[in-house]
């Protein structure tokens, strides 16, 4: 597998499932831009936000890479599968998706308190026209999940396991996600501007020894207190490094 060009985006991008790509990175002239919403902002409120946004940028739509969602609690599998063919359809309308192909970066995670009352915008990234030459990514959220299966509880690491070792082992397979598509977007945990957490489980038993160390949290590790968006799933991490980023 190797990354892919997005021309019409101004973005890399690599191949995963539909509703998600494994990450995205800034064409040379382009960089990233991400903006953070302080409330969350409802799904489909939400896009027509994005929209104008990005045309305010004097942007087009397809420069929209890269989504971070907040849901009301995990999903089943079907109710995800259901959730992610409406989530796709403005991304048709934008030119974004074709067929199963969908370059767009996408975290979706559950908090555990306070909740948002329907799946919601946290933020999103979208390229903009850069003079300066800088690196700027996006790696997608993963969970403790293989990718591909027809079921998460088929490919989950230690599935209906939450002591800390059972954890420490979904983390270490999180993290090896994470190298393996920053590798692919030609970058390593040395670039990485920001890293996330989320779970509700203790961290501090593997904190040192298995996130620290391997350079995970270089920059520092911003802890969630959110669940991943399937049921049976209880770790998940993304990173990125964006050199613009805007909180409205």
């Amino acid at each position: 597998m190797s990354a892919l060009d997005f021309v019409a985006g101004g973005f890399r991008w690599i191949p995963a499932v539909f509703q998600y790509s494994g990450g995205v990175a800034a064409l040379p002239g382009f960089s990233i831009r991400r903006v953070r919403f302080l409330r969350p902002v409802p799904l489909d409120e939400g896009f027509r936000v994005v929209e104008r946004m990005i045309a305010a940028a004097g942007r087009p739509p397809a420069a929209f890479c890269a989504c971070e969602l907040r849901s009301p609690a995990p999903f089943t599998d079907d109710g995800f599968r259901a959730f992610n063919q409406a989530y796709v359809e403005p991304l048709r309308r934008w030119g974004l998706v074709e067929g199963d192909r969908n370059p767009v970066a996408r975290s979706n995670v559950c908090p555990e308190i306070d909740p948002p009352a329907e799946p919601s915008f946290h933020a999103f990234s979208f390229t903009v026209v850069a003079d300066e030459p800088r690196p700027s990514f996006v790696i997608a959220g993963s969970g403790e999940a293989r990718e591909g299966g027809a079921r998460y509880g088929d490919a989950t690491v230690r599935l209906g396991e939450t002591s800390p070792d059972a954890i420490a082992e979904k983390a270490q397979f999180v993290l090896g996600e994470m190298e393996r598509r920053l590798r692919l977007l030609g970058q390593s945990w040395a670039e990485v501007g920001s890293s996330q957490v989320y779970t509700v489980h203790d961290l501090h038993p593997f904190l040192g020894s298995d996130i620290v160390r391997r350079g995970a949290a270089a920059g520092g590790l911003t802890w969630h207190y959110c669940r991943p968006p399937v049921r049976g799933l209880e770790f998940e991490m993304d990173c990125r490094r964006v050199p613009d980023e805007r909180l409205v």
